[in-house]
Parts: structure tokens; C-alpha cells; sequence
């Protein structure tokens, strides 16, 4: 860390994204109050993740990132936690099988409650009124007094947080995530999928493998890491009062962390390189995200590099890439080539979904086709170009939403009005999420078994 950084020295520099407080003493009293809290996460569980990301950087590991677009305060509770859970452990499952490699769980959750916004203003039948940013910020509702910025939402959003860490800490380590419940469920949408036959072969696999582990004494009672698994939360750093606050000096090695997640990331929107966001996160030593758009130019991407990984430290800075299924090829090589040609250890991630919003009978959604597109170009650049294409990046939900059309049930334009909950972007549901999982297995699986020729090339 730079000796002229502080967790507050941020706001000496130009910010975007930023709402407007109409009273900045009680935001002042609010973040001091916050940075009283208890941390919400701990610096070892950022050093763990850390060391799996560092995995993925050298491609020996897979990484997995997903959740809500934006979490909500009255969508809290078990039920959604534990169907989203439940939806993105069967995908872990289906890649840790198709890559034969680690995965690296990382959900959105429990702190992804800020959204940039395209417009500070939103006019409904001639009104006009501030964006709707988020629930740590201001109300969904479509009324003054709820778009105005009100500090007191940001201690709400650490109680939810807080309340959403405990379960999930108790669903990965108290059994729910037992590999036997994982592969059943699995099943189950098997039996309802109208493509059960493409993905059977896989599934079929992985029941004579566990089945032989059973055979040879090797079961959840055994083996506790059959029932138990890693998981990590990540969320957008656009609250940068909210991220300093919870910001905390770790008592075994000195450094600062950001306590609200294990893994935070900077946004397309606010990626400036001497802008605030990236002068917070070149200080803390969490693994840091950088979403990367099509306006990110090669030498711009290594100079943020520069500031964000100088140590050149593998599972520090994930890279994650959101073009739209029509620019991948245009704008990923380049990057790519600039930074092999640095020799810049990173990760490699895909974000499918933010490139390929479009609007339907009134509705945002993002056509299943072209999510499917972006990840197909995504792995065949990383193909050409010899390197390791590390993760997806997706907006989900375990709930059965109509939010983004397509899939094998498939979703028409027609059915969006039919659950359309999000509070922002269109998310996969949890079978979409799932069929994204067996096709990304199939994309692993090739690239699995073209790494010996590709590396004998190389070497």
C-alpha cells in the first residue's frame, strides 16, 4: 500500500455515481456510527479467497460469480437466500465436474445494494425525480419522499448484510451444502427440462463417480469437505462513505480491509483512473473487481492495473469483461494481448449479462441467446489467444422470474409481465442459471482437453 493513501483519502479526488445528501451532517453521523460496527467479514476469509482467485489467475481453478442485480429490504429472508443458494451451488457442481478444477464460489450478496445509474433523473407522466440508486440510498417507490437520499438506509443495509452472512455461513458449513442434496436437486431440474437428454451424460457422470466414492468409504461422514464448502460475498464499492466506515486495520498483518465484503469491485461507470473509486481500492487488500466496458482502451486497462495490482500479486485484480455479445471479438484481444505482453497476473472473468440489456414490451431483458453468445466469444478469444478464461459474472436469482427471455422453457416477450420482480436488471431464474452452468461445463470441458497441446505449443 502507498504510504500517502488513507481509507478517507478518496474524497480528495473527483467522484462520479454519487447521490446527493440533503443533509450532510446526518450522513456524517451515520458512517460514524457505521465505523463503530462490528466488521461484517474478516481479513483472513479475504486472504482465502485471495489464494483460490490466485488459483484461477494460473488456471488451475474456475471462478464463479453471481447473484442479485440489486438486493432489496423487502425481498429479506431465509426462503430467497436459500433458494439462491441452493441454484448457484448446482451450478458450482456442474463446473467443478466439466473443469475437473476448484471452483471458486463468489456470490452477489449481502451488500449489493448500490446501482450506477445512466441518468441522476427519472421523469414519470411529466414528474421528475432523482434515479432510483438502490436501497442503501433512497426508495424504489416513485415518490419525492422516497427518492430522496437518506443516510439512515445505509445502517439497514449492514443489518440485512449481517442477517444474510450468518445464514449462509450456516448453510455452507451446517450440511444444506452436502454434495448428495446438490446432486439431487440437480436431478430434479432434470426431470423437468425439455433438453434433459443434452445434459444427462454429464449428470450420469457425476452419480457413477459419486457412487464409486461411496463405495470406497468416502462420504459426507468421512469427509467433511463433501458437506461443507467456501463461500465468499462480493458487491459494487459505490458507497464509498458506507466502504470507508467498515474499512478496518487487520491486527495480524497491518493492513486495511474492507470489511462489508470479501471481494469488491469498481464499475464501468467508475473506473476513472485518478477518480475516487479506484483511490479507494488501490489502498484496502481485499480482492479487488474491475468491470471492463468497450470505452476501456489497452493502455488505459495497464495503467489501471498499475494502480490497483502493483505487486503484480495473482487473485488480487479479477478483470471482468461486459461488451455485448456483438463486440467481444472488436475489444477482448487487445486487452488481452496488453496484458500478457506486461506479464500481468490476473483473472479473466465474463459478465454476459450488462452488454446485452435490451427493451421489450416496456421491459428491460436480456435475450438468453445473446448471454449465451458473450460467454461462447469470451472462451473462444481466451482459445486464440492461449490464455485461461477464468469466470463468469452473472445477475441471477433461485426464484422462477421472467425477466430475461429464452431458455429451454423458454420465456417470450409476452410472459415478462408474469414475474417480473427485479428491482433493477433483468436476472436469470434459477433454470436459466442452471442450463448457463451445463453449457459453460461443455465450453470447459473442450478447453480441459485442449490445454496439453496448447501448453506443449507454448512451452
Amino acid at each position: 500500500m502507498s504510504m500517502d493513501w488513507t481509507p478517507g483519502s478518496w474524497r480528495t479526488k473527483p467522484i462520479e455515481q454519487v447521490p446527493a445528501y440533503p443533509d450532510p451532517l446526518a450522513l456524517a453521523e451515520t458512517e460514524k456510527r457505521l465505523s463503530t460496527f462490528p466488521p461484517l467479514v474478516f481479513a483472513g476469509e479475504a486472504r482465502k479467497l485471495m489464494r483460490g482467485l490466485g488459483e484461477v489467475a494460473e488456471g488451475r481453478a474456475f471462478l464463479l460469480q453471481g447473484g442479485d442485480c440489486a438486493e432489496s429490504f423487502a425481498e429479506h429472508g431465509a426462503d430467497n437466500i436459500r433458494d439462491f443458494f441452493r441454484a448457484f451451488l448446482q451450478m458450482a457442481v456442474v463446473l467443478t465436474f466439466a473443469a475437473s478444477s476448484p471452483v471458486v464460489k463468489v456470490g452477489r450478496i449481502a451488500g449489493q445494494f448500490a446501482k450506477p445509474r445512466s441518468n441522476p433523473d427519472e421523469t414519470r407522466d411529466g414528474q421528475t425525480l432523482p434515479s432510483y440508486r438502490g436501497d442503501i440510498i433512497n426508495g424504489i417507490e416513485f415518490d419525492e419522499a422516497s427518492r430522496i437520499p437518506n443516510p439512515e438506509r445505509q445502517e439497514m443495509a449492514y443489518r440485512q448484510s449481517a442477517a444474510t452472512l450468518n445464514l449462509l455461513r450456516a448453510f455452507a458449513q451446517g450440511g444444506y451444502a452436502n454434495l448428495e442434496n446438490v446432486h439431487t436437486w440437480m436431478l430434479g431440474f432434470l426431470a423437468d427440462s425439455p433438453q434433459a437428454a443434452r445434459y444427462r451424460q454429464l449428470a450420469d457422470r457425476i452419480s457413477e463417480t459419486m457412487h464409486f466414492m461411496r463405495a470406497i468409504g468416502i462420504n459426507a461422514e468421512s469427509h467433511p469437505s463433501l458437506r461443507e464448502t467456501d463461500f465468499f460475498t462480493s458487491h459494487e464499492a459505490l458507497l464509498l462513505g458506507y466502504e470507508e466506515a467498515l474499512t478496518r486495520v487487520d491486527s495480524t498483518s497491518g493492513d486495511w480491509y474492507a470489511t462489508s465484503g470479501h471481494m469488491i469491485w469498481i464499475g464501468d461507470r467508475t473506473r476513472q483512473e485518478n477518480n475516487a473509486h479506484v483511490e479507494f481500492c488501490r489502498g484496502i487488500r481485499n480482492p479487488i473487481g474491475l468491470k471492463c466496458g468497450p470505452s476501456l482502451e489497452p493502455d488505459g486497462l495497464i495503467r489501471l492495473i498499475d494502480k490497483l495490482n502493483p505487486d503484480n500479486i495473482p487473485g488480487r485484480l479479477t478483470l471482468i469483461a461486459r461488451f455485448g455479445h456483438e463486440k467481444v471479438e472488436a475489444h477482448l484481444p487487445k486487452l488481452i494481448r496488453a496484458v500478457q505482453k506486461e506479464g500481468r497476473k490476473v483473472v479473466w472473468s465474463c459478465d454476459p449479462m450488462h452488454g446485452n440489456t435490451i427493451t421489450l414490451n416496456g421491459y428491460k431483458t436480456r435475450p438468453f441467446d445473446r448471454i449465451l453468445a458473450e460467454v461462447q466469444s469470451f472462451f473462444d478469444v481466451h482459445h486464440a489467444e492461449g490464455t485461461h478464461a477464468g469466470g463468469i459474472h452473472v445477475e441471477m436469482t433461485g426464484k422462477d422470474v421472467t425477466e430475461c427471455t429464452g431458455g429451454t422453457r423458454a420465456v417470450s416477450a409476452e410472459d415478462l409481465s408474469d414475474r417480473y420482480h427485479t428491482h433493477c436488471d433483468p436476472r436469470l431464474n434459477a433454470t436459466q442459471a442452471l442450463e448457463l452452468a451445463f453449457l459453460v461445463a461443455e465450453l470447459l470441458k473442450k478447453d480441459r482437453e485442449s490445454v496439453p497441446a496448447r501448453k506443449a505449443v507454448n512451452f
